[in-house]
């Protein structure tokens, strides 16, 4: 039964028609009736989903189907011989052999080449200090209110200005 002193709902016309003929042609609607709250039915609604779910996991293997053994070789063996193809290189050099993978699958098989770490930014500046430069653009307003652009250009090795 409805429980709550909410408003009674208003019938129009063609909802009265309903009753009337559901009434004359099925002398037990009223024992099925049931009203319920919005929220319990989108409550089925999400149990309903969770359940079809449920049920069409427990059919099969959940998950990607395997990758066999020597497609995984594979592409170990093409990601060190060539060492400068990324994943998305290699998937389409295994497309061309008529082997699908995902990119993915890719990335979880191939070969990581190690790099050198690399130098610190001190190191950098280091080595670099003949050739690095600093460039600067800015205006001046003056005492007449002209404005004067400035670009000035600092060489890093001896703290010099190149241009101004």
């Amino acid at each position: 039964m409805l429980q709550g002193g909410g408003r009674r709902p208003r019938l129009k016309p063609g909802d009265r028609l309903l009753w009337v003929w559901l009434s004359r042609a099925w002398s037990g609607w009223q024992d099925t009736l049931v009203f319920v709250k919005p929220s319990t039915v989108i409550s089925w609604q999400r149990k309903r989903f969770r359940d079809h779910w449920a049920r069409l996991t427990r059919m099969g293997t959940p998950g990607r189907p395997p990758i066999a053994q020597e497609i995984r070789d594979l592409i170990r063996r093409m990601s060190e011989s060539n060492p400068s193809w990324g994943s998305p290189r290699i998937r389409s050099e295994l497309r061309k052999l008529s082997i699908d993978v995902a990119k993915a699958t890719v990335e979880k098989y191939r070969v990581r080449q190690r790099k050198p770490p690399s130098p610190a930014w001190r190191v950098f500046l280091a080595n670099h200090i003949g050739e690095l430069v600093s460039l600067d653009f800015f205006t001046v307003p003056t005492v007449r209110f002209n404005v004067l652009f400035v670009l000035i250009i600092l060489a890093h090795d001896r703290r010099r200005v190149v241009h101004f």
